[in-house]
């Protein structure tokens, strides 16, 4: 193990000394402080821009009078567990370090008495609207994140007929202010697979933008139209297959509009109201569902500044624009298009339901991984495998003995490859399952499901498994099968402590006994009057380590919709790790957690317990201008 970590951390090292930093969030402490059953439960953040050995004095406040809870400097934890805490008393907590950037540490979290164990953003939910998916970014540039909700009516999927309503983005701080709202009008269709939101600063100024695709009659956050709001594009099936489409940048502190470009690709080039015949010819249907197919994500494309990634179709045409975001303006940066030639006719029909953002090569430079098929930095195919499509994808360094970062891939096909575990440089199948059970309700579909996280500390690396077309078992990274058992194929955080993932499924965080081959409860938001999103999907709004020390949050919204509630760990750990969201390919899955089909993030580093340290990010921050 030694040897292997001296070739990661040195491999990490000659990469930094070639390749840009990348600018990110500046963030402050993010200090949290939560009941616990013997006391306060305190975390922090230690930042991607500090040394790893940072030390931290922790305090506390009541009524003016400050004592220091530590006796000696905290070296090993960014947490603590506060047992002379009184739960019935208000306190202020705030940390003191030796770290160079002491603006940082000019923050603090407060305990408020008899303070419920989550904390409770009160929403404004329009009549008969859900609370859904949701991001965060620092829309304001204060160092905290802010949460940016989306606000379903009825939805429907691409191949299903009828009316929607309008969808409505929303941005919230964390203390529950509110702060805009964008609705995208009747020309936008609602449903998981029309409306992808993207949250992030493109523009490198510290405060964060949000990118979406609108229509005629998308209103933005100060009431401005954007088109003409008089038009009404949608038929009597409630598609939308006319129409000008547009992609707008919206100001992330107030909702305005900033700029709105001409959507790439059209639904036929050279017409807004192309021919049943013309959509059939391009797309293999008239309908809406394979042309109104989109994903989104965000990607360092130069190794040093964000890009935005746009995409229509995936199950036969395929086309991926890259957009740069400079001088408050969208430029075309390339576009790969399967139509574009013989060549590219080849990778059709080879994306997912989602995507994911990593350096699969190691130049620096983000890819595309858009399902079976890898688009390099460049706008060209790296690889692909021809596969198919998807419903899964989870890419990071999933097993640790083979260099790089690799991909587990679920395929909707029944054949010998209903999922598969590949090398992502290379696209080399390391090896794949095969479908091997008919069913005539999926047709000849293969697995709906597939996960990959570290379970089991019996084995190096990943532990992946699949859920349906007869898929069975847990595997390791080299294919074999360990456990004839499947544990829920959702999502996974980091909660207990160890390094380890824990599973999320719906409202429920367990942890797989590897010993009993079972689940058991860690934690159901169920009992804070809590519900999961998406249907059978199950998904929380959002997974991401929000604030406090390395553990994720989980955000859930009440049985009522009135509240999303956030809810964090309050079991202590020894191990210290920099935010996650200052990991840059962690940092960038948050950004596309909401797109498609919900996946968890995964790092770009490979965590157990027998790693010691994690590599330094290679990243710097900058104080946005107030």
């Amino acid at each position: 193990m030694k040897i292997k970590y001296i070739f990661i951390t040195s491999a990490l090292f000659l990469s930094q000394t070639i390749f840009a930093q990348r600018q990110m969030e500046y963030l402050k402490r993010g200090i949290v402080a939560i009941p616990a059953d013997s006391g306060v439960f305190v975390s922090w953040r230690l930042l991607g821009t500090e040394a790893q050995n940072t030390h931290f004095d922790l305090y506390r406040t009541e009524n003016n009078s400050t004592i220091k809870l530590n006796s000696k400097p905290l070296l090993n934890e960014t947490n603590f567990l506060d047992k002379t805490a009184d739960k019935g008393k208000n306190y202020t907590y705030f940390v003191k370090s030796n770290t160079k950037n002491q603006e940082v540490d000019q923050d603090f979290g407060k305990y408020s008495a008899n303070q419920k164990p989550y904390f409770s953003i009160p929403l404004k939910t329009p009549e008969g609207y859900t609370p859904n998916d949701a991001s965060v970014a620092d829309l304001d540039g204060d160092g905290e994140y802010e949460i940016i909700l989306h606000q379903t009516g009825r939805s429907k999927d691409n191949s299903q007929k009828g009316m929607t309503d309008e969808p409505i983005i929303q941005a919230y701080k964390m203390n529950g202010t509110f702060l805009w709202e964008i609705n995208l009008g009747k020309n936008i269709r609602e449903g998981a697979h029309y409306t992808q939101f993207l949250v992030y600063d493109l523009d490198q100024d510290g405060k964060a933008e949000v990118v979406m695709k609108t229509a005629d009659g998308s209103k933005d956050g100060k009431g401005k139209f954007i088109g003409d709001p008089t038009k009404n594009y949608v038929n009597e099936n409630g598609m939308i297959l006319s129409g000008p489409e547009f992609l707008t940048v919206f100001n992330g502190e107030t909702g305005a509009e900033i700029n709105t470009v001409n959507y790439e690709v059209p639904r036929f080039a050279g017409s807004l109201n192309p021919t049943d015949e013309e959509m059939t010819e391009t797309w293999g249907d008239a309908k809406g569902n394979r042309l109104d197919r989109f994903l989104g994500a965000v990607a360092y494309l130069d190794g040093k500044t964000p890009s935005v990634i746009m995409s229509r179709g995936y199950y036969t045409r395929t086309a991926i624009a890259a957009w740069d975001f400079k001088d408050k303006k969208l430029s075309l940066r390339w576009l790969f298009d399967t139509e574009s030639s013989e060549e590219n006719k080849k990778y059709r029909g080879q994306g997912n339901h989602n995507l994911s953002i990593a350096d699969l090569d190691n130049d620096g430079k983000d890819e595309i991984i858009f399902g079976a098929m890898t688009v390099d930095d460049n706008g060209k195919v790296l690889n692909s495998t021809g596969y198919g499509h998807g419903d899964a994808l989870h890419v990071g360094d999933l097993d640790p003995s083979n260099p790089g970062l690799e991909i587990f891939d679920i395929q909707e096909r029944f054949d010998d490859a209903g999922a598969h575990f590949r090398d992502g440089k290379t696209g080399k199948v390391l090896w794949k399952l095969p479908s091997t059970v008919y069913s005539k309700a999926g047709k000849f579909q293969g697995p709906g499901r597939g996960l990959s996280l570290n379970i089991d500390p019996r084995y190096e690396g990943s532990e992946s498994w699949a859920v349906g077309a007869g898929l069975k078992g847990i595997y390791n990274t080299k294919g074999k099968k360990i456990s004839e058992k499947n544990p829920p194929a959702n999502m996974g955080i980091y909660w207990d402590g160890d390094f380890l993932s824990e599973i999320l499924d719906g409202t429920v965080v367990s942890k797989w006994d590897w010993k009993k081959e079972k689940s058991n409860l860690i934690f159901d938001a169920k009992n804070f009057q809590c519900e999961s999103n998406n249907g059978t999907k199950k998904n929380p709004s959002l997974v991401a380590d929000l604030f406090g020390d390395w553990r994720e949050e989980v955000i859930y919204r009440t049985s009522d919709n009135k509240e999303l509630r956030i809810f964090s760990t309050t079991i202590p750990t020894k191990h210290r790790l920099y935010t996650l969201m200052h990991n840059p390919q962690y940092r960038l899955s948050i950004v596309w957690q909401n797109v498609g089909y919900n996946q968890p993030p995964h790092t770009d580093y490979y965590l157990d317990e027998s790693v010691k340290e994690i590599p330094k990010p290679n990243i710097y921050t900058v104080i946005p201008k107030k």
